[in-house]
């Protein structure tokens, strides 16, 4: 996420959102205020929405990297482990009172152009995160931490979190 800098540090134009929260632990956040009371908004609801709509994609294998990929895998297998906001690998926002920023973590699919998929994960992020919750979003960034070869798909599972130790 880019941060407010000095105008003597850099030229370069940055974002911000206005009061921003990180998913870790963020309160809600008001999103829409009327007459008739007031719409909240967790971060963790973006989150998830940004996260799902990411995963719809075809070409998105997986999001997050290797170690939350693994994380991840550790997690679900505990009771209780696989909820929560934190929990969505390689989803991470800032959420202001109008407006979020989304930042993801994927997995490519082999053969995948990476460019036009990242256009249609941010069109389909934005679309949804803005349809659901009426917040502005004004930046999806996304970074490709690897490619799934055909031939891995196999043993991935067997790498992260082996079904049966070896010794007891």
């Amino acid at each position: 996420m880019t941060t407010p800098t000095s105008a003597s540090a850099s030229s370069a134009p940055t974002s911000t959102v206005a009061n921003p929260t990180t998913t870790m632990g963020s309160p809600a956040r008001l999103a829409d205020d009327t007459a008739q009371g007031k719409t909240t908004i967790a971060a963790s609801v973006v989150q998830k929405i940004a996260g799902i709509a990411a995963r719809e994609i075809s070409g998105v294998y997986a999001m997050g990297g290797g170690v939350s990929r693994a994380f991840g895998a550790i997690r679900e297998r505990i009771p209780g482990g696989g909820t929560g906001a934190a929990n969505i690998a390689g989803v991470q926002v800032e959420v202001g009172e109008k407006q979020a920023a989304v930042d993801l973590d994927i997995v490519v699919e082999y053969g995948a152009s990476i460019v036009d998929l990242a256009r249609a994960v941010r069109r389909n992020v934005i679309s949804a995160v803005e349809r659901m919750t009426g917040l502005e979003v004004i930046e999806v960034n996304i970074a490709v931490n690897d490619i799934q070869l055909p031939e891995a798909e196999d043993s991935t599972e067997a790498l992260v979190v082996p079904a049966h130790p070896r010794v007891e």
